[in-house]
């Protein structure tokens, strides 16, 4: 047995919990805590605002059936995530406990998150909001350290990733669940671990970062993700690759190499990719038809982006435009 939600029954079912069972709040007053609906299973979750625009989750569920949750497309802030038990599987992402995740901001796509049964989903989420972001690690001149660049999204699809879950990260969580402090002693306890943690994680991304390629100096590593940047917020009219090289500071070959390099890919392939995936979420969310948006995607010959979308997603546009996944 399985069960998929909409957003709008899962909503419906915790309206309906949140009358019978409806949010408590701790002793302390930080805490408030909400109870699993009992139709998904049992459980609850506690939720604190550390500071303002930092959210921290403990969740304890056990599903009653394999569930799987289809989320509409939607404005997202920055996320961690980490599963001391339990399982998610996602479209393009895995996360369990040797796994855990890192969203960034900006447009989150239609997903579907598949929540199997087997075991009890506890571990912590912690939302902040990228105005905090900026404000704590922004440089005096505005910018960000290049590690928390690519998830700072702003209008543009967000950033997914996922960091190896170490022990240490786990011990920390453990601590988190385990506090025994209350009020404010709880809460500044609480902050420390939550930053403690999420230096952890993104020290993951920075390493990965570092090591992508010797050859490549760090300002040329931050100039390219620059040029990705540009051409993430100007996929429908980008520069000319000689214009976007002197934009961003480089070469023209500096730039070809470093995005073979960081990303696997010419810059045009970069930009299909984009276009690719705008076409995708414009098919499902729009009125547009499939030759317009063929043509809005840089394609004049509609069978050439037919072919394209169909390596890409393994199905037509006119599939996708009548909601049939991948």
């Amino acid at each position: 047995m399985s069960l998929n939600l909409t957003p709008q029954l899962e909503a419906e079912i915790w309206e309906e919990a949140d009358r019978h069972y409806p949010p408590v709040t701790s002793i302390d007053r930080l805490e408030t805590i909400y109870t699993l609906p009992p139709l998904l299973g049992c459980g609850h979750q506690r939720v604190l605002e550390l500071v303002p625009g930092l959210e921290l989750c403990f969740f304890n569920d056990h599903y009653r059936e394999d569930t799987t949750f289809h989320i509409d497309e939607n404005d997202h802030l920055v996320q961690f995530r980490l599963l001391l038990s339990g399982m998610e599987d996602s479209k393009d992402v895995l996360i369990n406990r040797e796994q855990s995740y890192i969203g960034g901001s900006g447009k989150q796509p239609h997903l579907t998150n598949r929540i199997p049964q087997a075991q009890p989903q506890i571990g912590v989420d912690i939302h902040l909001q990228p105005e905090l972001v900026r404000q704590l690690f922004a440089t005096t001149t505005g910018e960000l350290p290049l590690e928390w660049r690519s998830l700072m999204r702003q209008n543009e699809w967000q950033e997914r990733l996922v960091a190896k879950t170490t022990r240490e990260m786990r011990s920390i969580v453990q601590q988190m669940v385990h506090c025994s402090l209350t009020g404010s002693l709880k809460q500044l306890y609480l902050q420390g671990k939550v930053f403690e943690l999420i230096a952890l994680q993104m020290s993951a991304v920075k390493s990965n970062l570092a090591t992508t390629d010797p050859g490549l100096k760090p300002a040329t590593i931050t100039q390219v993700h620059y040029a990705a940047e540009i051409l993430r917020s100007q996929v429908d009219h980008p520069p000319a690759q000689t214009e976007l090289a002197k934009l961003v500071g480089v070469s023209d070959r500096t730039l070809r190499r470093g995005f073979r390099t960081l990303f696997n890919t010419t810059i045009s392939g970069y930009l299909i990719e984009l276009r690719l995936q705008q076409a995708e979420q414009l098919l499902r969310h729009s009125s547009l038809t499939v030759a317009e948006v063929a043509h809005r995607s840089g394609y004049s010959n509609q069978g050439h982006f037919a072919a394209a979308f169909k390596r890409k997603f393994g199905i037509t546009p006119k599939q996708c435009a009548m909601g049939q996944r991948e």
